[in-house]
């Protein structure tokens, strides 16, 4: 992650974004420009972020590492959201990972010098609740879909979420985690992807050949997603 000096681009994306009405109080001047290229940490794990991020482009995913090494995906963001909002209500919270999936641009406050003007301007609290609720809304949505479609719809969605460059390579572990199910399962999925020329193994994860059936199969378990912009 390195800061960008570009006035134009940081104007740009301010108001893309309409960053700054989610305050009431001047904070444009002491809001710097991240560019996070993919893999990168925008909020590295058990580190506590100097800023309170907003993601203005891209995707990132929200992960743990369990006491006995094992990765556990959590969540995953896309533009525009909040990143380190937890941190700046909660300091004693621990931090999670959060890794760009692909290029993404932040822009960012210094939550040290900002955590008390935050915690009092009331708009910026009204749009973090609304902002908090909808990610707790989005969750709930994708806990009732575990329940209710077949992986093969479930894991189409999870490849077109976390790909980048149409290359997948999430870990089959985490993934057999995240989403409830047995290893042996998510293979023979995978399996029957590759069978279907929809996926071609490769040494670097799986190159995706068949967007095109990845994303109808998603669509049909959220119909009103937008995975055909992925």
């Amino acid at each position: 992650m390195k800061e960008v000096l570009d006035a134009s681009l940081k104007q740009q994306l301010l108001e893309a974004t309409a960053y700054r009405q989610n305050f009431s109080i001047d904070v444009v001047s002491d809001t710097k420009l991240f560019y996070v290229p993919p893999g990168d940490f925008i909020v590295k794990e058990g580190h506590p972020p100097a800023y309170l991020f907003y993601l203005a482009q891209g995707r990132a995913k929200l992960y743990s590492t369990q006491a006995n090494g094992r990765i556990s995906l959590i969540d995953f963001f896309a533009a525009p959201c909040f990143i380190g909002e937890i941190e700046l209500v909660d300091i004693d919270h621990e931090p999670r990972a959060v890794q760009a999936i692909e290029a993404c641009w932040c822009l960012a406050l210094p939550i040290k010098q900002y955590r008390s003007p935050l915690l009092n301007d009331v708009i910026f609290l009204r749009n973090l609740c609304v902002a908090l609720s909808k990610k707790n809304y989005r969750n709930i949505i994708s806990l009732t879909q575990n329940q209710s479609f077949p992986l093969i719809n479930r894991l189409a969605a999870f490849i077109l979420l976390t790909q980048h460059c149409d290359l997948y390579r999430e870990k089959h572990t985490s993934v057999a985690e995240y989403m409830g199910v047995s290893y042996r399962h998510l293979l023979y999925v995978i399996a029957q992807f590759t069978q279907d020329g929809v996926l071609v193994k490769q040494k670097a994860g799986f190159i995706i050949t068949n967007k095109g059936a990845l994303t109808a199969l998603a669509l049909e378990m959220a119909p009103d997603s937008s995975f055909t912009e992925l």
